[in-house]
């Protein structure tokens, strides 16, 4: 909203103008960018154990990870193991897999909803730039930092563009009232 007059002069300058489907579009994905990045570098005291702010209550279990081998069959096999030994365990595999995945769909859909010529290779660049980024800073914050995440965070740029092309395919009307408009000159 702060910028909303820088944007309108621009987009004037270019003879687009807006509309309330694409300024609640873009509402929307700046929010789900600052959410993201509420969750993924929020302070690591609040997921682990910490005695000075949450006695010894672990709050997340810890996730599983792959163990080092040379074969990669003996690595699969031994996390496929290592997954079924609790349930406890298998549901945090879970809650992981399909939480990363799903964090990164607006990542996908916002930015092929909102602007032109949007592909599924833009969305997986962008899922995996902003991905890498929260890796790399997680890492400054003592944070658990992955490279499964950035996987199923670029999988789930992914299936937010493939979101938005049934969204387009079915309701073709719609999608189209999130793209800005040339100014008919006259």
């Amino acid at each position: 909203l702060c910028f909303t007059p820088y944007r309108m002069k621009a987009l004037s300058a270019m003879n687009l103008r807006t509309s309330r489907k694409h300024e609640a579009g873009l509402i929307l994905f700046v929010t789900s960018i600052f959410g993201i990045l509420a969750l993924t570098l929020w302070p690591t005291y609040i997921w682990m154990d910490s005695p000075g702010v949450w006695g010894d209550i672990r709050i997340l279990i810890e996730r599983p990870t792959w163990k080092s081998s040379l074969i990669p069959f003996t690595v699969f096999k031994d996390y496929i193991e290592d997954l079924f030994k609790t349930p406890v365990f298998f549901f945090a595999t879970l809650i992981n897999f399909f939480g990363n995945l799903a964090i990164f769909v607006p990542i996908g859909f916002f930015p092929a909803l909102l602007f032109r010529d949007a592909n599924w290779k833009r969305s997986a660049i962008i899922g995996f730039g902003m991905s890498a980024l929260i890796e790399l800073a997680q890492y400054f914050i003592m944070r658990n930092v992955a490279v499964d995440d950035i996987i199923l965070n670029t999988a789930g740029a992914i299936c937010g563009y493939l979101l938005y092309l049934f969204i387009r395919k079915h309701w073709t009307n719609f999608t189209d009232g999130f793209l800005c408009r040339e100014v008919s000159k006259g």
